[in-house]
């Protein structure tokens, strides 16, 4: 009758080897769906903020309410992007909060350069034409700002994509070779 090695034994309260490994990790979002979470955070604080200006306003100086609500927003944006958008696991410190309100303020000079143009060629354009200027420039403005924000602000900071398990070495049998030519 054949001993049996405690690796060959598997009962069903015994943990099989996958569960020795380390548990899963959450694994980082790829380019395409961190511009999909990139593009839902940013735009829907976007939202909210366009909102909350004009109430906010109402207490205070509307270029005053503009800056508040939009220091506000980078901020929420920038641990949003941290934790969800990039996935990097842990919330932002402060170099990653100063290099995304540079990339925010970037975006805002390049959107605010759009509409200066647009007043230099077209003395008094429509409100439409305003409108299509201004979401493209903020839609570039925006690329870029994730663009810099994936590939410098958040990419020292992300996780492996598959980190390493961890594997629980079992041991091995000895076996002599008498013992291995009588099976054979």
């Amino acid at each position: 009758m054949e001993t049996q090695t405690a690796d060959r034994i598997q009962s069903p309260s015994s943990p099989s080897l996958t569960s020795l490994s380390a548990p899963a990790a959450p694994s980082t979002p790829g380019p395409i769906a961190s511009f999909v979470r990139f593009v839902v955070c940013g735009g829907g604080i976007g939202v909210l903020s366009s909102f909350a200006v004009p109430l906010v306003a109402m207490a205070m100086p509307w270029a005053v309410a503009n800056a508040v609500i939009t220091v506000a927003s980078t901020l929420l944006c920038t641990e949003l992007h941290a934790l969800f958008t990039f996935g990097t696991g842990r919330r932002p410190g402060r170099r990653e909060h100063l290099q995304s309100s540079g990339s925010a303020a970037a975006a805002y000079v390049v959107t605010c350069a759009a509409m200066f143009l647009l007043h230099a060629v077209q003395s008094s354009p429509s409100m439409l034409t305003e409108q299509v200027v201004y979401l493209t420039a903020s839609a570039l403005a925006g690329i870029g700002r994730f663009l810099v924000l994936r590939l410098f602000v958040f990419a020292g900071t992300r996780k492996p994509r598959r980190p390493a398990a961890r594997t629980t070495a079992l041991p091995r049998p000895v076996l002599s070779r008498t013992a291995v030519s009588t099976a054979c």
